[in-house]
């Protein structure tokens, strides 16, 4: 059976990451109103040349749309680190 982390980078794979990394944090959210409808909490962090000359919106936007039906039902809470791979280049 395919995992919820794993069913969120094949739908994330239309933004083409050279970076994604997805961290389940429902287990700090115990007894949370969405978590016991069954929706998980998530960490995401994502670096894509796609979100090039996009303000903060609208890369949340691309990357809910690209979740759009997990957002109905299996994801409750997401946290979104969205970056180019030039604003990660900057801090090293």
């Amino acid at each position: 059976m395919t995992t919820r982390i794993a069913l969120m980078k094949q739908r994330l794979a239309v933004l083409h990451p050279i970076k994604l990394e997805i961290v389940d944090d429902s287990h700090r959210h115990a007894g949370h109103a969405g978590a016991r409808a069954g929706g998980g909490h998530y960490l995401l962090q994502i670096i894509s040349a796609d979100f090039a000359d996009k303000n903060k919106t609208s890369r949340h936007r691309m990357v809910y749309s690209a979740l759009a039906e997990m957002m109905e039902r299996d994801i409750h809470a997401l946290t979104i680190d969205a970056k180019t791979p030039g604003e990660i280049e900057q801090f090293y």
